[in-house]
This record gives C-alpha cells, structure tokens and sequence, in this order.
C-alpha cells in the first residue's frame, strides 16, 4: 500500500530534509527557504566530567569502564576543553562513523532549535553523494526506520537535488565542497554513474595551501580562542596581543580544527579567483584586499590572493573545468550538448569570487566550438551553499512524490533492501 505516503504528504506535517557534508550537516523542513541548523560535521568527543553540562550525554564505554562525552553543534564544540579530540563521521563524501553520527541525529531531534518535535512524525529525506555504497544506502534506511521510528524514509543522490533546486532535470553539477570537486551528469533527475569525476581538490586543500602561504609569510595565526585582548596597530607593524590563560591538554585535533576556522575566514575575504589563468600583471592589476587576523595584525594582500586559488583550476587533470569536461565526454554523444547548456554550479567552496567565471572560461575553451555553453550559479551564497538541501526542500514537497517514500510499513514487509529498488 505505498499510497499510505499521502498521509504525510501535503501540509499537515512536514517531511525532514537532511543534507551531510563534510563541512556540515544542513537540516530543516521541506518547503522551507532554508534549513533550520547547519551543523558541523565533526563531534567533540571528551572525558566525562559528572558536574558540568549535564545536558550532554554520557556513555559508558564498557570496555574500559571510562565515560565518554560528546559534544555537538558549533556552541559545544569551541569551547577549549581539557582532552576533547575532534572527530569527523564522514569519509569520502559517506558516512563512516555511524556512531558519532547517531550523536548527532539525536541532537537534531532533541534541540528546540533544530527540529523540536519527535522522529516518527515526519517523514525524512536523505541526500547521499553520487558515489554512495549499498551496505551504507541499507545501513541509513535501517538506522532511520528502526531506531528513529520515522513514517517514512527517501534517499537522493545530492547532484540531482541540487539540478531540482536550479530548476533544471538535466544537469552537469559541479560540486565544490570540503574535501573534494565532483562532476555529476544527471540526466532526467538520474545521475550517469559512469561518468561521475572527482578530484580531491576542495576548500580543506585551499585552507592548507592559505597556511603554508600565511605561515611561510611569518603571520602569527593565533585563534581568537586564545587572545584576551588586542592593541590597535598600523598596518604591518606586530600584533600586540594578551594571550588567554586556557586549560592544559587541549588536543591537537581540536587545535587544528580552530585553526582551520580562522583559514576559512581568511579564503573567503581575501582569496579569489582569476578569470584567466594565472598572470602576475593581471592580478597586480587588480585592488588587494585588507584583512585582519584575530590577533590584531592586518595587512594588504594582493596578486597572492589570487595565485592561492589558482590551483583549483590549474592543476593537472584536477582542475575543475578538467573534471567537468571530463565528465561530459563520458556521457553519451546525444546528452552532451544538454549538459554543456546547463551546468549547474553549487558547494561552499565554489563560493570563492571568481569561481563560476572561470569555470566557464575554462569550460569554452574544453568544449566544442558548436557548444551553447550555458552556467548556472545562484547568486545568493545561500543558495550555492545549501543546493541540495534547497532541492530536497523542494522535492519532499512536491505532491506527486508524495507516493515515492518507502513507508513504515513497506519496510516491515520487505525490508532494508527496498532502498535499492525504490531509491535511485
């Protein structure tokens, strides 16, 4: 009876959009703008301490009798606390550690910020990267159904949501996020999975090419985790700072983990990306940029700005317009002139100035000279960021999909392998 979906179609009870990444997790109500949280994809994962925030859980950890806490959400998570290791659930665009991950699940149903309301009210739809397993598919649907008790459970691939959300059924995504670059041709709302590429090539690379940049040029990064207070200075001169007494032990991963918040603030003021290859005359031609780190030492930064972007695209078969047009000449002959007319561009990383244009510019020179060559990016950083939740928001409230759930009650009847059948 797998009509039984229109029970929770319509607008009595909205379905649940999830969309992980490496960066965050994106969840809210379908038909929403927005989603409600974005949280970030890591876990704090510490000692228990009996007194402190007893809001948090703990667990037991059998095997050695200690107790574990986690801490998740951006509030939890960067508060400098004595022996919190940072971990992340996601490998590969996948999820891996599906213990953290429930943490989180649990989170999101429990905070009256996130979604405020029990689990076997709403229908949840899944995004899943184009490259996703079945054990992983099965192990979702599984977790979903069984122990969150959900009416009902729908897995997309992210590519397709985030063609939905521009509008488009046939689409080249380029997908730039964390940790990696995809091009995904989906045709008629199915992803080609033979012709998925990707490189490894994402924000997390840029950050760490901005930190040997920014270290090799002597500049302090001290997080503003650990500044008291902060003298104004010129331009140039020494930071003048009072450092924060912190706890002893904080752990290297939650070190590296603040650090890479002040790279991705610094990427995303100061970087851009040159429309043409990279050329030290034009860059110098164009305004620097100031920027100040939290330490209170600011500077100009000009063509560098532009040369750390540029491995994103010039970089041997990595870069973006490679991998796009890579992937177009996989597809059949007969789709490739469609998907060169729509490429729809989407991912955080991809939010970097400059990035659509020169994927572009790099995408006419790769295609055939009779190619309508047409990109799609959303204006709104919103909308680039949160694509493919923006997709499922739309598709989980689309009446006629309203029938395409796997209910409840087909799951007890046959099982966790009907994702498979009715998932594509």
């Amino acid at each position: 009876m797998s009509g039984s979906g229109m029970l929770y179609g319509g607008d009595e009870i909205g379905a649940l959009v999830f969309d992980p990444g490496h960066h965050s997790l994106r969840v809210g109500y379908a038909q929403d703008d927005t989603p409600k949280a974005d949280i970030p994809s890591v876990v704090g994962v510490g000692p228990a301490d009996p007194v402190m925030n007893s809001d948090l859980e703990t667990k037991a950890d059998n095997n050695i009798g200690s107790t574990n806490k986690y801490y998740v959400d951006t509030t939890h998570i960067n508060v400098a606390r004595p022996n919190m290791e940072i971990q992340s659930y996601m490998k590969d665009g996948m999820i891996e550690n599906w213990d953290l991950f429930e943490k989180v699940i649990d989170y999101v149903y429990a905070k009256a910020s996130v979604v405020q309301s029990d689990s076997m009210y709403h229908p949840v739809l899944f995004s899943e990267s184009a490259w996703n397993v079945r054990n992983n598919r099965e192990r979702l649907t599984e977790l979903m159904l069984e122990k969150y008790n959900v009416p009902a459970f729908f897995l997309v691939k992210n590519a397709v949501l985030a063609a939905f959300a521009n509008g488009r059924a046939t689409a080249l995504v380029v997908d730039s996020g964390a940790t990696h670059t995809s091009a995904v041709p989906v045709h008629e709302g199915y992803v080609l999975s033979q012709a998925v590429v990707k490189s490894p090539l994402g924000g997390d690379y840029l950050s760490l090419q901005c930190r040997h940049y920014l270290e090799g040029q002597n500049i302090d990064l001290t997080p503003t985790y650990a500044i008291a207070s902060k003298d104004v200075i010129k331009e140039r001169d020494t930071a003048r700072f009072t450092p924060k007494e912190l706890p002893e032990k904080l752990t290297a991963s939650w070190q590296q983990y603040m650090l890479k918040g002040l790279l991705q603030d610094f990427q995303m003021s100061a970087v851009q990306v040159l429309e043409t290859p990279y050329d030290e005359r034009t860059a110098a031609a164009i305004p620097a940029v100031h920027y100040e780190f939290p330490n209170g030492y600011h500077q100009d930064f000009g063509p560098e700005r532009f040369k750390l972007a540029e491995s994103l695209f010039d970089h041997n078969m990595l870069g973006a317009g490679q991998l796009a047009s890579a992937s177009v000449g996989m597809c059949d002959a007969d789709v490739r002139l469609s998907l060169y007319g729509s490429v729809v561009v989407t991912g955080g990383n991809s939010l970097l100035p400059g990035f659509a244009e020169r994927l572009n510019r790099d995408l006419q020179h790769r295609a055939p000279s009779n190619t309508r060559l047409k990109m799609i990016s959303a204006n709104g950083s919103v909308e680039r960021r949160f694509g493919a939740w923006i997709g499922g928001s739309i598709l989980g409230s689309i009446g006629t999909f309203q029938q395409m759930w796997i209910s409840s009650q087909e799951y007890e009847e046959s099982g966790k392998s009907q994702v498979e059948r009715k998932c594509p």
